[in-house]
C-alpha cells in the first residue's frame, strides 16, 4: 500500500514538480514550463533532445495560452492523450519522448505523445546486396521500419504487437499476418519474449540468445536480416517478424536451414538463373566445411587417389614447408579471420588497403618463406570465397567455425574424421527446431511438396501453396494457374 502511495502523483503541484526535479536531476535535456489554465497552474514537462519542441510549442503552450480556459483531451489538437495517476509511467513516458501536463489539484497527469528521434535515411544494407529489386533497408526507428512493412502489406490482417521487455524497457514488435500464422507458434513467440528479465537494454543479439531454442548450436535459428522485401515474403510464408526498437535488423521466426542460403534475387530473375545461384550456395556449404579437411585427408592419409601429375605438383609445393598441413591450415584460417575483423573495424579506405596487402603481400610473403604451401594458399582462398557466397552473414560465419572442427578430425582419421564429421553435423541439423518446428525441413522430415523452393525454385505458377515448416493455418497461396491460359 505505502509503494502505491509513493507511486502515485500528488494534487499539489508543486510537490509533484519537486518528485520529477528528484528524479531527473542532473539531467540537463529536462525541461519544464509553468502556465496558467482554468485559471490553475498548470505545468508542461518535456525532455528536450528526443521531443518535438516545434509541436509542443505550436500545438500545446500557444493553444494553451490562447484558450486560457477547457478541457485538455477535447481542445488540444494532437491525436493522441491518455491519463495516468502513476508516477512510473509518467517516468517511463518522458524518456520516450513524450509530453507531460500536471495541473494542480488533480492527481491525474496527462501523457501526449510528442516524441521525435533522429532518423538516417534508409539505405540498402550493405551485408545484403542484390543485383534487381528494392534497394531501401530497415532503419533504427520501430515506428519507421513498420511504416515500410504498412507500405508493402496494406492489410487489416497485418497484425503488430509492441511488448515491452526489461528495466529500462525496449520496445519490440511483434508482427504477423493473421488468418495466416499458427497461434500456437505465435503464443510461444510472445511467451518467450514476455519472459525475458533483463536489466538493462535489449538488444537482437540478446533476444536471439534468450528466446532460440538452442544456444550452444554452431547454426543460428533466427534469421536476421535488414530488408523490407525479405520480411513481408516471410510474413506471406506464415512466419513472424520481431522488430527491437534501436535496431536496423528484423529477426524471422521460425526458421529453417535453407532459408539461410534463400535471397531475394531469386525471386526478381528467372527461374532457371535463380536456382543455378541457389544451387552455388547450397554448394558452398560443404565447399567451406570440407575444402581444406579433404585436402588435409589427401595429403596426409591418401594421396593415391590423385593422379600422378597432381601429386607431384602438390608434394613439390609441401616439400619445404616445416609444417603439417594442418598446422598449415590454421594459420591460414587465423589469417584470414583476422584480416576479416580488421577490414570491418577500419575506414573503408583503409580497410580496401589492408585487403589488398593481405591479399598480395602477406599471402605472397608466407609462401615465399615456406610457411605454408602454394596448394593449401589456393585451398584456403576458394573456401573464403566459398563462405561469402551465403547471402546471410551469421550462416556465413557458422560455417567457417564448422571447418576449424573438421579439420582436425581430417588430421587425425583422414576421410573416416571427414564422414564422421558430416554424420554429426546432419544429425544435429535433423535434431535442431527452432520454436518447435523442425530446422532441417523440408528433408527431416521429407515434405515433398514443400522442396519446390529448397534446392532450386520452380515457377511462381508452379507454387500452389505455401512451405508448411511454419505450419501456417492458410497453406493456399494461389491457385497455380495462369490467367491468359485460362482463357485460351
Amino acid at each position: 500500500m505505502k509503494n502505491e502511495v509513493t507511486n502515485s502523483i500528488h494534487k499539489d503541484l508543486k510537490i509533484n514538480l519537486e518528485k520529477l526535479k528528484d528524479e531527473f536531476s542532473n539531467v540537463f535535456d529536462f525541461k519544464s514550463r509553468t502556465i496558467i489554465f482554468n485559471n490553475k497552474p498548470l505545468c508542461i514537462a518535456f525532455i528536450d533532445t528526443i521531443s518535438n519542441k516545434d509541436f509542443i510549442n505550436e500545438n500545446i503552450i500557444r493553444v494553451l495560452i490562447n484558450i486560457k480556459k477547457g478541457h485538455i483531451l477535447t481542445d488540444l489538437p494532437v491525436s493522441n492523450i491518455t491519463t495516468t495517476p502513476n508516477l512510473d509511467e509518467i517516468k517511463s513516458a518522458l524518456t520516450n519522448g513524450s509530453t507531460i501536463l500536471l495541473i494542480d489539484g488533480s492527481n491525474e497527469a496527462f501523457i501526449i505523445e510528442t516524441v521525435e528521434f533522429e532518423v538516417r535515411a534508409s539505405n540498402e544494407p550493405d551485408n545484403e546486396k542484390i543485383v534487381t529489386g528494392s534497394h531501401d533497408g530497415f532503419v533504427e526507428n520501430l515506428s519507421k521500419n513498420i511504416s515500410f512493412l504498412r507500405n508493402r502489406i496494406r492489410s487489416a490482417d497485418f497484425k503488430i504487437e509492441i511488448i515491452r521487455v526489461g528495466d529500462p524497457g525496449t520496445n519490440v514488435g511483434v508482427l504477423y499476418i493473421e488468418n495466416i500464422v499458427n497461434k500456437d507458434i505465435l503464443q510461444n513467440v510472445k511467451g518467450r519474449i514476455e519472459s525475458i528479465q533483463l536489466e538493462n537494454n535489449l538488444t537482437p543479439g540478446k533476444l536471439e540468445e534468450l528466446i532460440e531454442d538452442n544456444s550452444f548450436s554452431p547454426f543460428p535459428q533466427l534469421l536476421e536480416t535488414e530488408r523490407p522485401d525479405r520480411v513481408v515474403a516471410n510474413l506471406y510464408d506464415g512466419k513472424i517478424a520481431l522488430l527491437v526498437e534501436g535496431s536496423p535488423s528484423s529477426a524471422i521466426v521460425p526458421a529453417s536451414f535453407f532459408m539461410f542460403f534463400q535471397s531475394p534475387d531469386d525471386y526478381n530473375g528467372r527461374m532457371l538463373i535463380g536456382s543455378f545461384l541457389r544451387l552455388i550456395r547450397l554448394f558452398s556449404f560443404f565447399l567451406c566445411i570440407c575444402l581444406p579437411a579433404i585436402y588435409i585427408a589427401i595429403v596426409s592419409f591418401s594421396y593415391e587417389v590423385l593422379p600422378y601429375q597432381l601429386v607431384t605438383t602438390i608434394r613439390n609445393s609441401i616439400e619445404y614447408v616445416p609444417f603439417p598441413p594442418i598446422i598449415e591450415a590454421l594459420i591460414m584460417q587465423l589469417t584470414l579471420e583476422l584480416l576479416r575483423e580488421a577490414s570491418i573495424r577500419l575506414p573503408s579506405p583503409i580497410a580496401q588497403t589492408i585487403g589488398i596487402v593481405g591479399g598480395l603481400v602477406i599471402g605472397t610473403a608466407i609462401v615465399e618463406a615456406n610457411l605454408v604451401s602454394n596448394t593449401m594458399t589456393v585451398v584456403i582462398a576458394i573456401t573464403a570465397v566459398a563462405s561469402f557466397v551465403v547471402p546471410v552473414h551469421e550462416m556465413s560465419f557458422s560455417l567457417r567455425l564448422v571447418s576449424f572442427p573438421m579439420i582436425i578430425l581430417a588430421s587425425i582419421y583422414g576421410f573416416v574424421g571427414i564422414i564422421f564429421g558430416l554424420t554429426v553435423i546432419m544429425i544435429h541439423l535433423v535434431k535442431l527446431e527452432s520454436f518447435g518446428t523442425p530446422y532441417f525441413s523440408p528433408f527431416a522430415p521429407i515434405r515433398l511438396k514443400d522442396m519446390k523452393d529448397t534446392l532450386i525454385r520452380v515457377p511462381f505458377w508452379k507454387m500452389k501453396t505455401r512451405p508448411t515448416n511454419a505450419l501456417p493455418t492458410d497453406t493456399v497461396q494461389s491457385k497455380g494457374t495462369k490467367g491468359w491460359k485460362d482463357e485460351n
